[in-house]
């Protein structure tokens, strides 16, 4: 992906099921993404991925010859993607020469978040436990883990490595499920009834919700409520439902188990960055919850555990800044960290 530097602006697009959200990079800025150039647009009224951007140069103004797509979906060979309930069918050089721009790259949604970790000032972090944020590239290696849940849970490694930073995708969410308490193991039982396998996504995302608190209905002995996730968020912080108000605790604390493991998985020793959909309403109970306590509790390693920070990404489009992020990357340029 690297070519010679270029003085035009990159089109940034993070796209998932519902919405697509545009905006433009300028690869010689310290600060890439162009944030008044962001326009978000639902994908059910436009016809193709194609149309939608010619919508949003026809809106704005801007032109660009380049693009980055962050997809929500997995990547084949860099040149398709099939959306998870989207129905556009995306590949890159068909788009390339629709548009007739130069280069189109598709990249893994989650991947373009993992690549906004260096991007992100203080200001836009926000520390999950006691532990300092550890500064970037000031070492030749460091490793972190990036984790999110929102419609599903993704999972990724950011490694910096002779001075360049990289991204390993994974499908970590989907691994399988570890319990490490009585009541974990009574939800692996129920859930295991119901699904078969279950995956640490089952639990640590939107529906995760629903199937923890059906979960938990039922352990309790309780007759549950038809609830969406948003109900059960919206009780829990309202605390009119103590069984909602369980739900998202226990969420919180197998959230912290399976981020523990990940660090332990990918040797995620400088750090966890947290991100996806569900960040800011389940962030006040990351922060005085369980999650913390299940994150350390690694046996052998819980000395070692207690040092790795876990750290809330807040800004509030990692996929355009990711994506600003591989178009600086993509211009032959270095990515400097923003510890500012």
């Amino acid at each position: 992906m690297r070519t010679p530097a270029r003085a035009a602006p990159t089109l940034l697009a993070d796209l998932g099921g519902t919405n697509v959200r545009f905006a433009l990079a300028d690869t010689g800025r310290v600060n890439p993404l162009m944030e008044d150039s962001v326009r978000r647009y639902r994908v059910k009224d436009h016809d193709s991925l194609a149309e939608a951007m010619r919508q949003y140069f026809t809106d704005t103004g801007f032109t660009a010859q380049r693009a980055i797509i962050a997809a929500a979906g997995r990547v084949s060979e860099g040149e398709t993607v099939k959306v998870t309930n989207n129905p556009w069918q995306v590949a890159a050089h068909a788009l390339q020469a629709e548009l007739g721009m130069e280069a189109v790259h598709l990249v893994n949604d989650f991947a373009a978040q993992a690549m906004a970790v260096p991007l992100h000032t203080h200001d836009q972090l926000s520390s999950v436990g006691p532990q300092p944020i550890t500064e970037l590239g000031t070492r030749e290696t460091q490793t972190f883990v990036v984790v999110g849940p929102g419609t599903g849970l993704g999972v990724a490694g950011l490694m910096r490595r002779e001075g360049r930073w990289m991204v390993l995708e994974t499908e970590g969410g989907h691994a399988g499920f570890a319990a490490h308490t009585t009541e974990d193991v009574e939800i692996l039982h129920r859930l295991n009834a119901r699904f078969g396998r279950v995956s640490n996504e089952r639990m640590i995302c939107g529906n995760g919700l629903v199937n923890l608190y059906l979960a938990l209905a039922d352990i309790a002995g309780q007759p549950p409520e038809e609830y969406t996730p948003e109900d059960i968020t919206a009780r829990a912080e309202a605390g009119t439902d103590p069984l909602c108000v369980r739900t998202v605790e226990t969420l919180a604390g197998i959230f912290g188990s399976v981020a523990g493991d990940l660090v332990l998985s990918l040797g995620g020793w400088d750090g966890v960055y947290l991100t996806g959909g569900m960040l800011p309403i389940l962030l006040p109970w990351l922060k005085h919850g369980g999650f913390r306590e299940r994150f350390e509790a690694k046996g052998r390693f819980r000395e070692t555990m207690e040092q790795v920070p876990t750290v809330a990404m807040m800004h509030p489009d990692p996929g355009l800044l990711g994506a600003a992020a591989l178009a600086v990357l993509d211009a032959g340029k270095s990515l400097v960290p923003n510890n500012g």
